[in-house]
């Protein structure tokens, strides 16, 4: 597109299906111009644009590191207002404790942690966005809840979540952010079957929580509009799972809700 609508400008990775399209289609139901990025969802990426007021797509394989950061500095040429980056593109490859499997590390760490940060450094060296900008990484309740399953996915987002008081400190010679500009993390648990999860069992394992229920993708998406604001101090992350973080599960709970576990 090259005449966007002078509204606040996103950008969701990962916006074309679960949680992102969740994110995309609340900051387009407030207001916002969203760009739905995509790896090979295009189908679903353009059906989502097409629902929202003001959106476009944008493709981009976060395998490449230098493309991703070409993708945010290209848009960052053409959009006037680009207040938030949301970073919630991920991949979920099992392996364990036990036995680290390079081949999944090197791919997880790279989706999960190296590209959002590089994403995030690009976007805070050259976004322009009045009242200042917003990185919001979508990072999981395994940060507080560790468990030694899916061992890769856990470690990147604890890599991913160390990069967030990181780039919020502000240096003197103007460079990770402003004054303006908020650092977020965002911590979901259980919120769609994951993995090779049915439906059925979903059911279960999702209310493994303190309350009992099930935390839905729009109260993650509202969660990532507030962040967005800027409301809350620059560093910080915010948990929306129904206070699983808060407890101490020795396994994922898949594996507890197929061990019989019950909420």
């Amino acid at each position: 597109m090259d005449d966007i609508p002078i509204k606040p400008a996103m950008l969701v990775t990962g916006g074309a299906k679960r949680v992102g399209a969740a994110i995309a289609r609340c900051f387009g139901a407030a207001g916002w111009h969203v760009v739905v990025h995509y790896g090979s969802s295009a189908q679903a990426a353009m059906e989502l644009a097409a629902t929202l007021p003001s959106a476009e797509t944008v493709h981009c394989d976060l395998a490449d590191g230098d493309a991703a950061v070409a993708m945010i500095e290209a848009l960052a040429a053409r959009l006037p207002d680009w207040r938030a980056l949301v970073n919630c593109a991920a991949i979920f490859d099992a392996d364990d404790v036990t036995e680290l499997d390079p081949a999944t590390n090197k791919r997880v760490m790279q989706i999960n942690a190296e590209t959002p940060t590089r994403m995030a450094q690009a976007y805070l060296s050259h976004a322009r966005a009045r009242g200042g900008r917003r990185v919001i990484d979508v990072t999981d309740q395994k940060l507080a809840n560790p468990n030694p399953d899916f061992f890769s996915y856990t470690m990147s987002k604890h890599a991913l979540a160390s990069t967030i008081p990181m780039l919020a400190q502000l240096r003197e010679d103007g460079g990770a952010a402003q004054p303006e500009d908020r650092i977020y993390g965002l911590a979901p648990g259980a919120i769609l079957p994951s993995h090779d999860q049915s439906e059925e069992e979903a059911e279960i394992s999702h209310r493994l929580n303190l309350l009992k229920r099930r935390t839905s993708a729009d109260e993650v998406a509202s969660a990532a509009l507030m962040l967005a604001q800027g409301w809350l101090a620059s560093g910080q992350t915010l948990f929306v799972d129904s206070g699983q973080h808060l407890l101490s599960q020795p396994r994922d709970i898949i594996y507890l809700a197929r061990a019989g576990a019950k909420p």
